[in-house]
């Protein structure tokens, strides 16, 4: 679908669209709300190692208890 964006207001509850926007009677438009911006977004980064020689300290031993191993 190709199409034209405007940026309008709604004033008394009617969009109001800018001057030189001439959009012929009948025309199909759509309408997107855009979400509010009032929340933050948080966003968290993985960890990493300051130096890298210390990758050591965080392995892992697995052990292997069998096929019937007692919950």
């Amino acid at each position: 679908m190709k199409g034209t964006t405007y940026e309008a207001t709604v004033q008394d509850g009617r969009i109001v669209l800018p001057e030189h926007a001439h959009i012929p009677d009948n025309t199909r438009v759509y309408v997107v709300v855009p979400t509010s911006n009032d929340a933050k977004r948080v966003r968290m980064m993985s960890p990493r190692l300051v130096h890298r020689d210390e990758v050591g300290d965080f392995t892992m031993q697995v052990e292997h208890e069998g096929d019937d191993a007692h919950l």
